[in-house]
């Protein structure tokens, strides 16, 4: 039985358990992948303690978030006293590299010039250190839309062209600090020097300190971010972003644009590396882009693993639920070991995740996609098309539990289970366990409910 692409459902009145969370919050995530950033919430204390609660309870890392702290009064009349405010305070109580200002729903409502305001601050005290600003209400998109347009507002604010050099940029999305570490590993397997922005691999999983560090160690610089313009290329991961932060570094300084979805499952991943290589080539790296060696026994091990195990898994269900490049690429990988899609759904609003979906070769109408979804309509969704699994973060799990389904938890946010921000999707290491995830999945729940259970004797 086919399934029809389902309409974004942002007709409905109200969400009910929202499946998204706040561009700010992308933005302040993007934010702590550059060096010795703080981020400043423009915008209510509410808002910053919002994304501080669902970003620590996720990474299970101490952050501290700033804000302007709008009141009745600021509401009225503007933020820029608050504004002027909040810059002088982070100055002086954390010493910051870089500020990172991004805006909230009520700064952008009451149409609050906030780069104005900024422009009359910095000419005021020019001893400020850099600060970038991006604008992020939720109105204009969740927390998939404030992520990369923070990414290219730190570009556009930092990257100079010149003569080319021997090094690629990496954009990579929002994904788990385990996933960046994994794609800087890879890179160094081509000897292909890497420009990661964002980089919040060390700041959001960091080792055990004997004092707090209320600004991390760990991320990319402003300094690096300047050579981006010069870079041999750049690889940008997300099949659902029309343009992204990648377009612009192709229109204003000629850098060559590859785009790919994220690589999960041997074919997303094989791609991702094919670009890789012929980077690295391009770069002056090694003669012949061959697979490195530790690379090419992490693929047969994985291709190993679906032979042993496509008898579990071919022919169930599946549900996936996630940020939208996240759900496409998981779709797919389910696709390729054997699983059926039968709904791919996303808070997001993109209106590419079907067309991204096709392109990764899923059967046009065996699947239904569901956009600017709210948890609500995704669990009655869930109910009526009676998958075997659920793959998405820890707010499925109410819908997985109230219908007896396996739920493996992946991207964001997990706040059930500890580890999330050590949760490896990407290559075919990330594959690698979550097919044994998966697999395992399907199998404890036909143990778990066989009357008899079933035990190897």
């Amino acid at each position: 039985m086919s399934l029809p692409i389902a309409a974004p459902s942002s007709k409905r009145p109200a969400a009910t358990n929202s499946c998204r969370v706040c561009a700010p919050l992308g933005s302040v995530l993007a934010f702590r992948g550059l060096r010795g950033c703080m981020p400043l919430i423009h915008g209510s204390q509410g808002c910053a303690t919002y994304i501080r609660r669902y970003l620590i309870s996720h990474f299970r890392e101490p952050m501290d978030v700033a804000s302007t702290s709008f009141d009745e009064s600021a509401t009225i009349f503007g933020g820029q006293s608050n504004l002027a405010a909040a810059i002088k305070n982070l100055v002086q109580q954390y010493r910051p590299e870089v500020i990172g200002v991004c805006t909230t729903c009520l700064a952008e409502t009451i149409g609050e010039d906030t780069v104005g305001i900024l422009r009359e601050i910095t000419a005021a005290d020019p001893d400020l250190p850099p600060i970038i600003q991006v604008a992020t209400p939720s109105f204009k998109g969740c927390q998939h839309r404030g992520f990369h347009d923070t990414v290219e507002a730190v570009l556009r604010a930092t990257a100079r062209g010149g003569a080319r050099l021997p090094q690629v940029n990496l954009l990579p999305g929002p994904v788990s600090p385990a996933d960046l570490r994994h794609l800087r590993e890879i890179g160094t397997a081509f000897q292909l020097p890497l420009l990661m922005l964002p980089d919040y691999s060390e700041t959001l999983d960091g080792p055990s300190l004997a004092s707090y560090a209320p600004i991390p160690e760990g991320g990319t610089s402003l300094a690096e971010v300047a050579d981006a313009g010069r870079a041999t290329g750049t690889l940008q991961l997300g099949a659902t972003l029309a343009e992204g932060p990648g377009a612009y570094l192709e229109r204003e300084h000629g850098v060559p644009l590859v785009k790919a979805s994220l690589p999960i499952g041997v074919r997303a991943t094989d791609a991702v590396l094919a670009s890789l290589a012929a980077f690295a080539l391009e770069a002056g790296g090694p003669a012949a882009p061959a697979l490195p060696a530790w690379l090419g026994a992490e693929r047969g091990r994985l291709v190993d693993a679906y032979v042993d195990g496509h008898k579990y898994v071919s022919g169930k269900r599946v549900a996936v639920v996630g940020d939208p490049d996240l759900a496409v690429a998981v779709a797919g990988f389910c696709a390729e070991i054997g699983l059926v899609p039968v709904l791919v759904a996303s808070g997001a609003l993109t209106h590419r995740m079907a067309p991204a979906l096709e392109l990764l070769g899923l059967p046009v109408g065996s699947f239904e996609v569901m956009e600017d979804a709210d948890y609500d309509g995704i669990g009655r969704r869930v109910a009526e098309l009676k998958p075997d699994l659920i793959l998405g973060p820890s707010k499925a799990y109410p819908t997985a539990r109230a219908l007896g389904i396996p739920l493996v938890r992946i991207g964001f946010p997990v706040h059930d289970r500890i580890g999330a921000g050590r949760i490896l999707h990407l290559g075919y290491r990330g594959t690698q366990r979550l097919f044994d995830e998966v697999a395992n999945a399907l199998l404890g729940d036909q143990q778990d409910s066989s009357e008899m259970g079933y035990a190897y004797q």
